[in-house]
């Protein structure tokens, strides 16, 4: 008769039971976030990842797609999203138009009714990632309007007198730039992880996966500028990883040399996007575009 097995053995057969996120070729995730990604698939909750702009959040979704082959349904919010949105849409009008013009059954309500992202999500065959990109740009009630949903992984259609159900619970990833507080009840539901913003050496390793044609004394110089950049006190938007990376190309395709980037900041208009930020770098010795 076999022994049983002992706690570790356990957790070891569960965890082996889910999908195992490992990183992605040209997304480097560190030990702590591949860690917190398996939890929240482990435990089926959100995975909520905060970090300044350009740190890789929204790119997080799209690496935990490619690295576990599963579909990818994003949902990108604005000011004026609405959570029913990515629910579903009934279409009153196209339903008072067909009632008036045309010679289909307005009768058949299930025919005007049309899934949200959620919606999509929560139907599809297959586990799906789901991305909830920039959550902290909508209203303060949103993430309120979706305790249920993300919770329960099911929404109620009040026209038809139904409940939708997640066929699969999707592998869901929010992210937030912390623009505004989320309320308790929310965050409590999920898993959370901050974005920190990379060191050289991981900044280098990013580089090299993006851009591995460059050569490295352009790179090296690039890099020391950035940092640099980075620490002018009072800049109002600090530039993130993605525009080091815009900013590389553009060097490296204009041929400028790493002596040109040690003397002066060209092509400026990359790295900086606020024209108080340009007038404070203008007025410090060194940083001549």
């Amino acid at each position: 008769m076999a022994a049983p097995a002992t706690p570790a053995q356990k957790i070891e057969a569960q965890q082996s039971a889910f999908d195992q996120f490992q990183g992605a070729k040209r997304y480097l995730a560190d030990d702590y976030l591949m860690a917190d990604v398996n939890s929240a698939i482990a435990l089926g909750r959100p995975l909520l990842v905060r970090g300044e702009p350009g740190t890789g959040k929204t790119m997080l979704a799209h690496a935990v797609a490619e690295s576990l082959g599963k579909p990818l349904h994003a949902w990108y919010i604005k000011s004026t999203t609405q959570a029913r949105e990515g629910l579903y849409h009934y279409d009153v009008v196209q339903r008072l138009n067909d009632s008036r013009f045309g010679d289909a059954d307005v009768s058949d309500i299930r025919r005007y009714i049309r899934p949200g992202v959620l919606g999509r999500a929560f139907a599809a065959p297959e586990q799906v990632v789901l991305l909830i990109d920039e959550i902290d740009k909508a209203d303060i009630e949103f993430p309120n309007d979706l305790l249920r949903e993300l919770d329960e992984m099911a929404f109620d259609i009040p026209e038809l007198d139904e409940t939708v159900r997640a066929v699969h619970r999707p592998i869901t990833i929010i992210t937030s730039n912390a623009e505004k507080e989320l309320p308790y009840a929310f965050l409590r539901r999920c898993v959370f992880h901050y974005i920190a913003f990379p060191q050289r050496e991981r900044i280098r390793r990013i580089v090299a996966a993006h851009l591995p044609d460059l050569e490295n004394t352009l790179v090296e110089s690039a890099v020391s500028r950035f940092y640099d950049l980075r620490r002018v006190a009072g800049l109002r938007k600090k530039p993130s990883t993605s525009e080091l990376l815009d900013w590389l190309m553009v060097l490296a395709r204009a041929g400028v040399s790493p002596e040109q980037i040690a003397r002066r900041m060209p092509f400026m208009g990359v790295l900086v996007k606020q024209e108080q930020d340009l007038e404070l770098l203008a007025s410090k010795k060194g940083w001549e575009a």
